[in-house]
């Protein structure tokens, strides 16, 4: 069978059980799934005929007869947890040293090199929940017009103001200039954008959040695609995770719900490629906030769509469906967890098969471009052959 088209999504956090070295990270046992298979009422039928529970190392489930597709769980290779890390990996590029964090704030010289630039001042300049910090630091802000600087266990230099008091442009100008402040010893994985709105004490996050992520240190299975000719489509954030570096055009969502209409209406369209999205609720609305509850019903509400975008697979389609860390929603820790995930394949001509355990996310992105015939030097190792039989 002559691929045509990939659809490759990542159901951002939904990892599947802490990896070895969990302990480094303060995340022993951590397990998203989990925690989301716990919660009442939980069901996702079509994530289980896909083979989802008859992974390695998930034993609460009997999992199906027979999965319709390949099944198998993967390793993070790189040093971290963090969204910029498992995407480039997932890709591949393997990071060998993390990313810098701040446990204890940004230094001083950073934060006035950024009041210079902005002609702001600064509020927090510490690790923070997103939805805490503007709740704490919120009327302060509207009140001066210093902007609310935080980070959190991962590699982020974030931002949050509020729509009416810094507008739009200038706050993506602000993480524009820090972006380009946080170069060498302090290049963070993301600066983030986080615009809110509302009135003391009900404020709340709106959808308009934009990353900046560093540029890629080297080619992706974007870039081969693309230096080959072929499609290549961003949903979601996966633009700002690459820093749209291999993407010709950006396709932002506001939810899920947004990520997967969209998917739905590119698998209507007629393309030659990849198409690559991010889901981030399960991350962002309900993992970074201990949601179980509705962490589980985000997953419920994906296999629903699920089902319907399998039955419209056309003849040369291949879907990956895979994550990029772990959130464990269950907790204590608010922050990323380092586990492992899963990876679903599914299309005409792939067999049911066990993968295993894969060292690295970066297999999956051999595997592409192994589909399309594209000769690279990315890490990682094919299982195409595994799965087609070929």
């Amino acid at each position: 069978m002559k691929t045509k088209r990939i659809f490759l999504i990542v159901l951002d956090s939904v990892g599947i059980g802490e990896m070895p070295d969990a302990h480094l990270y303060g995340d022993e046992g951590s397990n998203t799934l989990r925690a989301c298979y716990t919660q009442k009422h939980f069901s996702v039928p079509e994530l289980k005929k896909s083979g989802l529970f008859n992974i390695d190392g998930i034993d609460y489930d009997d999992g199906a007869v027979s999965p319709d597709g390949a099944y198998g769980r993967l390793a993070e290779a790189s040093a971290g947890k963090d969204t910029t890390t498992g995407h480039w990996e997932i890709a591949g590029i393997v990071s060998e040293n993390p990313f810098p964090t701040y446990p204890y704030g940004f230094p001083d010289e950073i934060l006035r090199k950024f009041s210079e630039v902005t002609g702001r001042g600064v509020l927090c300049n510490k690790p923070y929940s997103g939805t805490k910090v503007i709740e704490d630091y919120g009327r302060e802000h509207l009140e001066t017009g210093k902007l609310i600087v935080y980070t959190s266990a991962d590699s982020v230099f974030q931002i949050a103001a509020h729509e009416d008091k810094v507008p739009l442009s200038e706050l993506y100008e602000c993480c524009e200039k820090a972006r380009e402040i946080l170069k060498g010893e302090h290049a963070v994985g993301r600066v983030i954008a986080r615009p809110f709105t509302g009135e003391y004490p009900h404020f709340r996050r709106t959808p308009n959040r934009h990353d900046y992520s560093l540029l890629p240190p080297s080619d992706t299975v974007i870039d081969v695609l693309a230096k080959k000719g072929l499609d290549v489509i961003p949903i979601g954030k996966i633009y700002d995770i690459f820093a749209g570096k291999g993407f010709p055009k950006s396709h932002p969502t506001k939810s899920n719900a947004d990520g997967m209409r969209m998917t739905s209406e590119y698998q209507k369209k007629d393309f030659t490629g990849l198409c690559f999205t991010n889901l981030v609720d399960f991350d962002m609305l309900y993992g970074h906030r201990n949601d179980a509850a509705g962490y589980a019903e985000a997953l419920m509400e994906f296999d629903g769509w699920l089902t319907d975008f399998k039955k419209n697979m056309r003849h040369g389609d291949v879907l990956f469906i895979t994550a990029d860390h772990g959130c464990d929603p269950t907790t204590e820790s608010t922050d990323h967890s380092r586990e492992y995930v899963p990876v679903l394949i599914y299309g005409e001509g792939i067999r049911n098969v066990n993968l295993g355990t894969r060292s690295t996310f970066a297999d999956i992105g051999k595997t592409i471009a192994d589909f399309f015939d594209a000769e690279c030097k990315i890490s990682g190792r094919s299982f195409k052959n595994e799965i087609t039989g070929e």
